[in-house]
């Protein structure tokens, strides 16, 4: 497996923590995948996206903040050494500064680092378009570009200039008809805090993307990530730990981090919910995760991770409570893993692919009318004392499958009757973790 896209020139943006790096980002994407906040440290992945300006497309990657400073806690070290790797695979790197502090010498002793690298770097001061900013623009002279950009994310001053000194800086790479590769399917790693997401994605993408640490909610954005597998393009996005609704109120980006996995899950088509096998039980929360999933009609595969931490004890309890809730989980695919040490790793985007061939299934309605029919006259359904009638079934699309029951009283097909109809359509064919979406009406 390797990532995809190499063909198109990568755009890095790095300086030190709290400049402004991901609210440039969403003005150089037009969009707001990187949280922006002020306050020190709030990306700690790396987001990255394939924007164009001009015809030149280009992947631009926001770091996290790097500082020179010695006395680092674990998380800021993994990010430091993190973000170096990734600079080394960098075609250009927008060194960003703050305009309202001026050059501070930690600025400098970064910047005498990045020029180590031998890359091109475009001088970025944001935050310009304040009386502080002004006074400081001539500390940046002194820096050694010829060209400085002074912009304001905040209020979209100078973006374009921005966007025409990337382009110019890439024109050597001739890669203007260059194009994106659109995935062939999407997949979406879920879960609470710690349970191993981010393990998970880097011995999945084999490319240190997401930092791994001890420490719950360390991914605080959904990182996405595209890689070929079997000759098919697939995107693999990381969310953030889902944490209880009432354990985020009050806190804003807790609350970001709670809407970015929702909306990851929403634009994905198979979802990985990963729950640690080392807790004694599933959690309601867990549980009705995976409800909430297969209701949005999105394919789901269930991963118990830490099986190499599993006591004879946590596994009793844990199998009790997922067979308490078996008609559900018969439904799905499940897979017992270890990112520690790798059992059943690479056996999970076979796995994927196999579930989304299966959610891309077109049956022979002829065929599909015949089983369902039949299974009404063996097993006749009535409502008090009036017969249920299935006239027509037929399959208007797949991803998700979708069924429109033709019937003869369309409020007489609730939930159970439809579900008797599903349990049969599952065992017939191979839907295993695909969801079935039905429509009734009445002819």
């Amino acid at each position: 497996m390797t990532k995809i896209n190499k063909q198109i020139p990568k755009v890095v943006l790095v300086g030190r923590m709290n400049v402004g790096k991901s609210s440039i980002f969403n003005r150089l994407i037009s969009s707001n995948k990187s949280l922006a906040f002020d306050y020190a440290g709030v990306t700690r992945d790396f987001i990255s996206d394939v924007t164009s300006w001009q015809g030149t497309d280009f992947e631009l990657v926001d770091s996290g903040g790097i500082t020179s400073l010695k006395a680092l806690d674990k998380i800021t070290k993994e990010i430091q050494e993190s973000v170096y790797k990734l600079l080394e695979t960098a075609d250009l790197v927008i060194f960003t500064c703050d305009g309202t502090t001026g050059v501070t010498s930690e600025d400098r002793k970064i910047l005498s680092k990045l020029r180590k690298l031998n890359k091109k770097i475009i001088l970025v001061i944001n935050k310009s378009d304040t009386k502080a900013a002004e006074e400081n623009q001539y500390e940046f002279s002194g820096l050694g570009f010829e060209n400085p950009l002074f912009v304001s994310a905040l209020h979209s001053r100078g973006i374009g200039d921005l966007l025409d000194e990337i382009v110019s800086n890439l024109s050597s790479f001739n890669l203007n008809k260059a194009k994106s590769i659109e995935p062939s399917f999407r997949i979406t790693l879920l879960g609470k805090p710690n349970v191993g997401k981010s393990s998970l994605i880097n011995l999945l993408t084999k490319e240190y993307r997401s930092i791994v640490t001890d420490e719950a909610g360390t991914t605080r954005e959904a990182v996405d990530t595209k890689i070929n597998f079997h000759k098919e393009s697939i995107k693999i996005t990381d969310t953030a730990g889902i944490r209880r609704q009432k354990s985020v109120a009050g806190n804003n980006l807790e609350e970001l981090m709670v809407k970015s996995s929702f909306r990851a899950v929403k634009h994905s088509d198979i979802v990985l919910l990963l729950i640690d096998s080392f807790k004694d039980t599933l959690s309601d929360q867990e549980l009705k995760l995976a409800f909430y999933i297969f209701n949005l009609n999105k394919a789901l595969i269930v991963l118990f991770n830490k099986k190499d931490l599993e006591t004879d004890h946590s596994q009793f309890n844990l199998n009790d409570r997922v067979e308490k809730y078996g008609h559900f989980f018969r439904k799905i695919e499940t897979l017992n893993i270890s990112c520690k040490t790798n059992k059943n790793i690479s056996k999970i985007l076979p796995l994927a692919k196999t579930v989304w061939d299966r959610s891309n299934q077109t049956f022979d309605n002829l065929e599909l009318n015949e089983i369902l029919q039949k299974a009404l006259r063996d097993k006749p359904l009535h409502h008090k004392t009036n017969l249920l009638i299935l006239r027509k079934a037929k399959q208007i699309r797949s991803n998700p499958i979708t069924i429109i029951l033709f019937v003869n009283q369309k409020v007489w097909f609730g939930d159970s009757q439809v579900a008797y109809l599903e349990n049969i359509l599952r065992k017939h064919y191979q839907l295993k973790s695909v969801p079935v979406k039905f429509i009734v009406r009445q002819t």
